[in-house]
């Protein structure tokens, strides 16, 4: 099960948990190089494709990929029991390989090459939910919003207009934008301001750090949950904040308290 991580998320922080009207989530996951956050990534799409009961089926996930080839991901997913060749063929993983998209010409300024990239997927999204007559909600997932600024040619306020616009469209229908920054990689000043302001614009950010006292053989690290907006009994608005443990398996990832080793799957 994925309980223990659905409910820190909250009911409308996973596709199928929101209702249409306004429920859009910004979901910004920050690793180090010491504990990577891809995992996320990977169960999240396997949860957003393959939804399981009473959750609704979601709408199609469009999957910005600017570190790795679609292979990588079907491998991956393939051990987690999720067919990717299949979820594309069907139209409900659009795919979008930075790596070889032809359509965004390397040669135009950095502003027109992600206002480019926005309009390629502008129309992919109207056209699928034209299609599917908007049944279940649609999710843009961004695999490394740190190479963006290479897309962009380092002008990381061209990449913050690209992301909001990407906001702004989910937020149209009530959907979900998931993102994943490193935030000690290209660590300087300018890439941590525009780190900070990503962060500052989502709804949820998630911390995928070592463990505090170091490693642990059933242990891989942590992740602190950070959910915005929560209104408390005196009705104030706020910040609310989870903690766990989790250990990576080949097929599966499990979440638990600290100290507590009852875990929940992914």
């Amino acid at each position: 099960m994925m309980k223990l991580l659905e409910e820190v998320l909250g009911r409308d922080g996973l596709p199928g948990g929101g209702s249409a009207g306004g429920s859009s989530r910004t979901i910004l996951i920050k690793d180090c190089v010491e504990t990577s956050g891809r995992f996320l990534l990977h169960h999240l799409i396997k949860t957003i494709l393959m939804p399981k009961p009473p959750s609704p089926p979601s709408g199609p996930l469009f999957f910005l990929s600017l570190s790795e080839p679609f292979s990588h991901y079907d491998r991956i997913l393939r051990k987690l029991g999720c067919n990717l060749v299949s979820q594309r063929d069907s139209n409900k993983f659009i795919f979008f390989d930075m790596l070889r998209l032809e359509s965004v010409d390397k040669d135009e300024g950095k502003d027109g090459r992600l206002s480019d990239l926005y309009g390629i997927i502008h129309n992919a999204v109207k056209t699928s939910i034209s299609s599917q007559c908007n049944q279940g909600h649609f999710t843009i997932m961004v695999d490394d919003i740190s190479l963006l600024e290479i897309v962009a040619h380092g002008d990381s306020d061209s990449v913050l207009d690209f992301l909001h616009y990407c906001q702004t469209l989910t937020s149209e229908e009530g959907c979900l934008l998931i993102l994943l920054g490193h935030q000690d990689i290209y660590a300087n000043m300018e890439f941590d301001r525009f780190l900070s302001q990503v962060e500052h614009n989502s709804d949820v950010v998630i911390n995928v750090e070592p463990l505090a006292l170091g490693l642990a053989t059933d242990v891989h690290g942590q992740l602190t949950v950070e959910r915005k907006g929560i209104v408390d009994q005196q009705g104030q608005v706020g910040l609310k904040n989870h903690n766990f443990h989790f250990r990576i398996k080949e097929n599966c990832a499990e979440y638990f308290h600290p100290g507590n080793q009852i875990s929940m799957n992914l």
